[in-house]
């Protein structure tokens, strides 16, 4: 599968976006789906994913309350709805697939199978 990640810009602190990550190749709804993102210097880091269904979410305690992941499988489409936006969310925001099969939710970025380009969120104090 290939993923491409859309939505970023310069907004200001306490302001949202709408991050869109668009799935080719192959049928979405095979994959677990995650967020994550890299700040400049920092390690790659989780941010949030839903299950094959749409059923669950799971989110990294920085984001929780203010960010909300869906997926929209007839459309191949993965949403990260961001909103009271920080400026310590400024970073590459990365989306990715997980094809693995088995509970438990995925936090580690070398679990996940297919990556996208990224798009770069820049929130402003």
């Amino acid at each position: 599968v290939q993923l491409q990640a859309s939505g970023g810009g310069l907004v200001q602190a306490g302001g949202s976006l709408r991050l869109t990550c668009v799935a080719s190749g192959r049928a979405l709804n095979l994959y677990n789906m995650g967020w994550f993102r890299q700040a400049p210097g920092k390690e790659r880091e989780f941010v949030a994913a839903i299950s094959r269904r749409g059923s669950s979410t799971h989110y990294a305690d920085s984001v929780r309350g203010r960010f909300a992941i869906s997926r929209d499988d007839a459309k191949n489409k993965v949403y990260l709805q961001q909103n009271s936006l920080k400026p310590e969310d400024t970073a590459v925001y990365y989306c990715a697939a997980d094809q693995g099969i088995g509970s438990g939710w995925r936090v580690g970025a070398d679990e996940y199978d297919f990556w996208g380009q990224g798009t770069l969120v820049t929130v402003s104090s």
